[in-house]
């Protein structure tokens, strides 16, 4: 029987790319799989098109904590256009309707984002990834269908004012996981009294990890000419991911147990929550959840050999 042929690298880490405007955050992914030659890879928080910044993707055994990233918290840098709204509350969408915007205040406008702040619920766009009835709600809106969506409660932790000119403001959020910004510059438009729509939008942070350790697809694609030792110099170990998570340290024959999938007693871990968790002499073993008796239970295991 012919032996099944690797499909690509068994290679590990986290790539910090800086997507560019006018590709999906798929062909991204597409594309750095391919320099990599990777096996396994996965993005861990979309970007649309007309979006720029921050999209960690994880290679090999790092996809088993994208999960943990796609949860994290965002921030961005946002640009509302005021005075127009659009079909999709971005800029790529047909004009709905337009409405002079009038003299507007730094003092006026930091008052309304001042209500978007904590808790608040949000309807997902029509053009958007979520599905229904396991249909992507962007292909029913392609088809001219409108459909009922239940909010969503997501949480604004900053929203400030970076610039006010003209027709235009430039806002700087940090938010929950699942928040649509085009549908904040939205409604921002609408406690405003003119409308607006999402004009420019730019990822600068996502979790632990900041824009400014990004790199471009230009400066990949250049360095992947040196060969594929130099891009994964690039690479970041998978436990950077969660880094601010509390740890524990499991001795040779504990560690063999847990990588059985028993849960174990481990002395002086957390009371509760999730841990990473590492093998005696430092090798990162994966993530784990504390049970009611205090055992470390394993969550998501990566392969160590």
């Amino acid at each position: 029987m012919a032996r099944r042929r690797s499909s690509g690298r068994k290679i590990s880490g986290i790539l910090l790319l800086d997507k560019p405007v006018g590709i999906t955050s798929n062909a991204a992914l597409q594309k750095i799989k391919r320099l990599y030659k990777a096996g396994k890879a996965g993005h861990t928080g979309n970007l649309d098109p007309l979006a720029s910044g921050l999209l960690p993707i994880c290679l090999g055994e790092a996809t088993k904590i994208s999960s943990f990233l796609l949860d994290s918290d965002k921030r961005y840098l946002g640009t509302c256009k005021l005075g127009i709204r659009t079909r999709t509350a971005d800029a790529e969408g047909e004009v709905v309707e337009t409405r002079p915007v009038g003299e507007l205040s730094e003092h006026e406008v930091n008052r309304v984002l001042q209500r978007f702040l904590g808790e608040i619920e949000q309807v997902p766009p029509m053009h958007s990834a979520v599905k229904v009835n396991g249909k992507p709600l962007y292909k029913l809106a392609h088809q001219g269908m409108e459909i009922e969506r239940k909010p969503r409660r997501v949480r604004i932790y900053e929203l400030k004012l970076r610039r006010l000119q003209g027709d235009e403001l430039d806002i700087e959020l940090s938010c929950s996981k699942g928040t649509y910004v085009r549908t904040l510059a939205e409604e921002i438009g609408e406690a405003l009294g003119c409308g607006a729509h999402l004009s420019a939008l730019r990822r600068t942070a996502s979790g632990p990890f900041g824009i400014e350790d990004a790199h471009t697809l230009p400066e990949i694609e250049h360095l992947a000419e040196d060969g594929l030792d130099a891009l994964d110099q690039l690479l970041l170990p998978t436990e950077y991911a969660i880094a601010d998570w509390p740890e524990v340290n499991l001795s040779e024959n504990t560690a063999y147990y847990l990588q059985q999938g028993q849960a174990v007693q481990v002395p002086r871990a957390p009371t509760d929550g999730w841990v990473r968790i590492h093998r005696h002499d430092g090798v990162f073993l994966g993530v784990g959840q504390i049970l009611e008796d205090g055992r470390v239970a394993p969550k998501r295991l990566l392969r160590t050999g």
